[in-house]
């Protein structure tokens, strides 16, 4: 589509300023972690890991030399004990570390720890990358304003994220799609346009089908889904606002489809006022910790002045909200945004807030 030609290829890496750093301090997202990006770069050897069908992965599985993979493995084991818990060591017999990928496809580059309990043979990922500002925004706004948690650590210039559970979203069309009730369908459909406006809402772009999973929830007479975003290094970046709506992309096309033929117009709009209501109850439930954020994003750059000015005019064709005119930095947007937001919850709940 004409809007995907708009995105970056390589949106470049913003550090993080004193600001920023202070306030991951404050809220427990900074703590020493005992291994660094740049440590995980001096692997020795690699060889291509292929996915279950035998194609290849994207992900490379790396070696290290004999001295070194003691102590990395065990600097692994204990940041997965502080990401999940005290970083009490008390667990560290029990624990191994499986292997080690890395993926240079896309901008973070991550690698990918698999870490196994040995007693129960239960196992779990944690991403390690080089850290970027703008990453960093979009998962704290996504810990903060969408209805799941996430855990991540920064120190220095690496970060450290929890593994999003769930199944891709390109990987459900293609193993899932056809074969899911027409009751599940429906209940898809009502997740795709609460996605839809959530990522709008927050400026989180590039929510492509392999960007976010789909994670079903078991209740006594049906299956529940919801969609979680899994990468976020387009947080406030793009300037074309098409990109921050998961409904322009064509490798969304299915569940924009299945929106149209089993949800009316009146249950579309319904479903945005339900999402946009949940935020703004968000907004003001966290003020103190989106204020804070808010003011280091506010005098951060983490995007072009060219591309702030398209998106502050975009939003202010979109919404007609004269403030949008006056923002000088993608934080002030998206303050200007949240407002927004806020406001016209308030108005339309007047009776509840008075």
């Amino acid at each position: 589509m004409e809007e995907q030609k708009l995105i970056s290829q390589k949106k470049p890496a913003y550090p993080i300023n004193d600001k920023l750093s202070a306030y991951l301090k404050e809220y427990d997202r900074s703590i020493k972690i005992p291994v660094s990006y740049d440590d995980l770069l001096r692997f020795t050897d690699a060889i291509v890991v292929y996915d279950k069908n035998g194609e290849d992965s994207l992900w490379v599985r790396v070696y290290y030399a004999e001295y070194e993979r003691d102590e990395i493995d065990l600097s692994l084991m204990l940041m997965y004990l502080i990401l999940h818990g005290d970083g009490s060591e008390d667990s560290l017999p029990y624990l191994t570390v499986d292997a080690i990928d890395y993926c240079t496809f896309g901008n973070s580059k991550p690698f990918r720890v698999k870490v196994r309990n040995i007693l129960n043979d239960n196992h779990t990922y944690l991403y390690i990358k080089k850290a970027d500002a703008s990453r960093i925004y979009g998962l704290e706004l996504e810990h903060i304003l969408s209805p799941n948690n996430i855990n991540f650590l920064v120190y220095e210039d690496t970060l450290i994220e929890e593994h999003v559970l769930g199944i891709p979203g390109d990987q459900f069309l293609v193993e899932n799609f056809k074969t899911i009730s027409e009751g599940s369908k429906k209940r898809i459909s009502k997740e795709f346009v609460k996605f839809n406006e959530r990522c709008m809402i927050r400026l989180l772009g590039d929510m492509r089908s392999y960007n976010y999973v789909i994670v079903a929830s078991y209740d006594f007479d049906q299956v529940e889904y919801r969609i979680r975003a899994m990468d976020f290094d387009q947080q406030s970046f793009e300037g074309n606002l098409k990109v921050y709506f998961p409904q322009y992309f064509k490798e969304n096309y299915p569940f924009v489809k299945m929106v149209s033929e089993n949800l009316q117009n009146e249950s579309i709009e319904q479903y945005k006022r339900e999402e946009r209501s949940a935020i703004a109850r968000r907004l003001r439930g966290s003020q103190e910790r989106v204020n804070d954020l808010l003011a280091c994003m506010k005098e951060d750059r983490i995007s072009t002045p060219e591309k702030v000015e398209q998106l502050k005019m975009d939003l202010y064709d979109y919404t007609l909200d004269k403030h949008f005119k006056k923002c000088k930095t993608m934080g002030e947007i998206l303050r200007v945004a949240f407002n927004f937001v806020t406001r016209n919850y308030e108005n339309v709940n007047t009776y509840i807030i008075r």
